[in-house]
């Protein structure tokens, strides 16, 4: 509305039933960067791997936060919360049986920075961590091995994801990865 009070609301109200659709009192999330995920579609993930390709970029094309020796640290691009981390080995392995124990050391020691960083940066009251290993799991991205580090709050918890298919994400992207990237351990 515009700020306008009593008959001008109502006025208002009435106008907007010529709108295409049926009004209602439903306030609607457009997320249309979406659309990139589901039409490219998991073939177009198994083509060209981001997680190999994100390395090959600058921090800010590749959401990079910090470069370890054998593992490396980056923005979801499709985030199930702001602030949600991937932290990846550099080699294309698609389990963690594989992966050294080098690989295993820092993605555990990244994984341990990630959760001290978004504590800090995002205030989260918790976290989300996990590997889906393998389509059938739920990986989105099952040739190459990635940790989620999901942080929560106490009030993010509501009905979008569970009925409407939608996450309110409050920042964007961009800003999530200066504000970790600023924060990480030198």
């Amino acid at each position: 509305m515009s700020g306008t009070a009593g008959g001008d609301e109502d006025a208002e109200l009435a106008a907007a039933s010529s709108f295409a659709g049926v009004p209602d009192e439903f306030q609607r999330l457009w997320t249309p960067h979406r659309m990139a995920y589901i039409n490219a579609g998991a073939d177009a993930m198994r083509a060209s791997c981001p997680f190999c390709a994100a390395p090959e970029k600058s921090d800010v094309d590749g959401l990079i936060v910090h470069r370890g020796v054998t593992a490396y640290v980056l923005l979801n691009l499709f985030p199930y919360n702001s602030g949600h981390l991937l932290v990846c080995p550099y080699r294309h392995i698609a389990t963690y049986d594989q992966a050294t124990l080098d690989e295993v050391d820092e993605i555990g020691a990244l994984t341990q920075a990630g959760m001290r960083v978004l504590r800090g940066v995002a205030r989260c009251d918790g976290f989300n961590i996990g590997m889906n290993q393998g389509a059938v799991a739920g990986a989105g991205v099952d040739e190459h091995l990635h940790q989620h580090i999901v942080p929560r709050w106490a009030s993010d918890a509501n009905f979008f994801p569970i009925i409407a298919k939608t996450k309110a994400l409050p920042q964007l992207l961009g800003e999530v990865r200066q504000a970790v990237a600023d924060a990480w351990p030198a």
